[in-house]
């Protein structure tokens, strides 16, 4: 039978004695924790995955009734793609982007054809362009000409206000061309 040997110095330091079992109970606690923390992480990654891949997109518009060449702001989340489509008979086609660089929201803005017929109109989001995921909305398109110009922010207004409002600005102004040139008179 051969004989085994196991090194143990003669005369142990005061620095040694002792702390080598110490050490190593030191050194496997530390070691299960990062496994155990390695593995909550994992864990937690997995459970993130999971929601995300099993959450279905969600898609919105700025407005669900608009007039034919009117526009509409278009927002699609969920996806997990960088890029995304609508599609609909009152606009036709439409690449979504995301909002910034570090945006998971694809959005876009489509202007509905002047030529539009009034009605409800299929809206079709799909994440990653055609073939992914899909989401419906309707729009619905009204009969008449779209509001341009001050889209209605001046309705309120008589004449006599747009006088009293011209008057001051006018006064404002001669004001401050009096003044302007009174300083540079007296330098």
């Amino acid at each position: 039978m051969p004989a085994t040997h196991t090194h143990t110095p003669a005369h142990p330091t005061p620095t040694t004695a002792g702390t080598q079992p110490r050490n190593r109970a030191r050194t496997k606690a530390k070691a299960r924790a990062r496994a155990a923390s390695a593995a909550m992480s994992a864990a937690l990654i997995t459970l993130a995955s999971a929601t995300t891949a099993s959450a279905a997109p969600t898609a919105s518009m700025s407005a669900t009734t608009v007039s034919p060449g009117g526009r509409v702001g278009l927002n699609l989340q969920g996806c997990g793609t960088r890029t995304g489509r609508v599609t609909s008979t009152a606009f036709g086609e439409l690449q979504l982007t995301p909002g910034n660089l570090e945006s998971t929201t694809l959005i876009g803005t489509a202007q509905v054809y002047r030529d539009a017929r009034s009605g409800a109109h299929a809206v079709v989001f799909e994440c990653g362009g055609a073939g992914g995921e899909r989401v419906t909305l309707t729009l619905q398109v009204t009969s008449g000409a779209a509001r341009g110009g001050t889209g209605g922010s001046i309705s309120g207004v008589s004449p006599t206000e747009i006088a009293i409002g011209g008057s001051l600005a006018a006064g404002a102004l001669g004001a401050g061309i009096w003044l302007l040139r009174r300083r540079a008179t007296t330098h």
